[in-house]
């Protein structure tokens, strides 16, 4: 009788803890991290002749800007790790600069200003580097994407209960290699999905 009184509150126990987890999970999902693309500011920006690693002639391009952007956590009773997968400028599908948000820890209901350092140097165009065309006066003007996902992740109740978002971002621009101002971002300049 002891045995069977026994297995049944271990029973009662899991299914209770079940239960209040699962409420917990559910609670916790629409908070997703809120994420604005706020400036990019070019550094350098360098078209010219060279080749590739194997010899091949190609135009080769040199890229160095810093990506300025705004992260909301709007989770009320937890915290979330976030981090980025790899931030691309891309140019006619090729990746021309590269860089990556490091992890971080973010309180509950806290912004933070973020930036990261987007380089590429020395990357071979190939056949789509024909359609890049320099000015009389020398400005050379680029039209790209900035791709890339920004993952986040709770744990609400140690690492029992834990949520994970994902965010695609993508933004389209173009720079020029005249001006150092950054390039702001409208909100809906950018899509976030």
């Amino acid at each position: 009788m002891r045995r069977c009184q026994g297995l049944i509150a271990v029973f009662t126990f899991v299914v209770v803890l079940t239960v209040f987890c699962l409420i917990i999970w559910g609670a916790s999902r629409p908070f997703k991290a809120e994420v604005a693309v706020k400036s990019l500011t070019v550094h350098n920006l360098y078209i010219g002749e060279g080749s590739d690693f194997t010899g091949v002639p190609t135009k080769i391009l040199t890229v160095n800007s810093t990506l300025r952007m705004s992260i909301y956590n709007p989770a009320t009773f937890f915290g979330i790790h976030v981090h980025s997968t790899p931030i691309n400028l891309v140019f006619s599908d090729i990746s021309v600069a590269t860089g990556e948000l490091k992890k971080y820890y973010q309180p509950r209901k806290s912004h933070r200003m973020v930036s990261v350092n987007l380089v590429g140097k020395k990357v071979p165009l190939y056949g789509a580097g024909s359609t890049i065309t320099e000015s009389q006066t020398g400005v050379v003007v680029v039209s790209l994407k900035l791709k890339f996902e920004i993952v986040s992740r709770g744990n609400v109740v140690g690492k029992l209960v834990r949520t994970k978002h994902h965010k695609e971002i993508t933004c389209p621009l173009v720079i020029d290699s005249s001006g150092s101002k950054p390039i702001k971002f409208k909100k809906n300049s950018c899509t976030y999905d």
